[in-house]
């Protein structure tokens, strides 16, 4: 599976479950499960690969003004949804999180930021297929520590300079 491949099935997902996280978490699993399983390892590490590029302190800020506030299970959750979103968000919140201010459309604190199921997706489809539980993926382990510059998440006006897009749009 080429990385072209992985954005459409995450695509394809998100819209046969209209945004719902843990319906497109469940329609991974059946659609990785038709493949083959190297297929579904392949899925695998462009995922695993993603969430752990993903592992900035300027994305968990974003999250923090997202979610009004953001544990680290909540921020591992959050890489996970945000990775389910697309290429376009995805890469356009690695490349500049106040962005996600333009590029989601309705948030709903509900459902939305939160795709731990996601995370677990190719796993899952892995084991239905063979019975076992998914080897190494032999990529490079996340970083001990997000990257970056860290954010006091407690100080609303330098969350508030620091996401100016996002603060405006979500936190009124």
């Amino acid at each position: 599976m080429d990385e072209t491949e992985f954005w459409e099935l995450v695509d394809t997902t998100r819209e046969d479950a209209e945004g719902d996280p843990e319906d497109q978490a469940d329609l991974l699993v059946e659609r990785l499960g038709r493949l083959d399983p190297e297929a579904v390892l392949d899925f695998a590490r462009h995922f695993e690969s993603r969430y752990n590029r993903a592992y900035t302190w300027d994305l968990w800020g974003a999250a923090w003004v997202l979610l009004d506030g953001a544990s680290d299970d909540a921020f591992d959750f959050f890489r996970c949804w945000l990775i389910g979103q697309g290429r376009e968000v995805f890469e356009g919140a690695v490349h500049d999180p106040d962005a996600l201010a333009d590029l989601l459309g309705d948030f709903d604190e509900e459902i939305d930021g939160d795709g731990e199921e996601l995370g677990y997706a190719a796993d899952e489809a892995y084991e239905q297929l063979t019975g076992l539980v998914a080897p190494d993926l032999g990529i490079p382990p996340a970083p001990g520590e997000p990257e970056g510059t860290p954010v006091d998440f407690e100080d609303e006006s330098a969350l508030a300079e620091r996401y100016p897009k996002l603060w405006e749009r979500f936190r009124p």
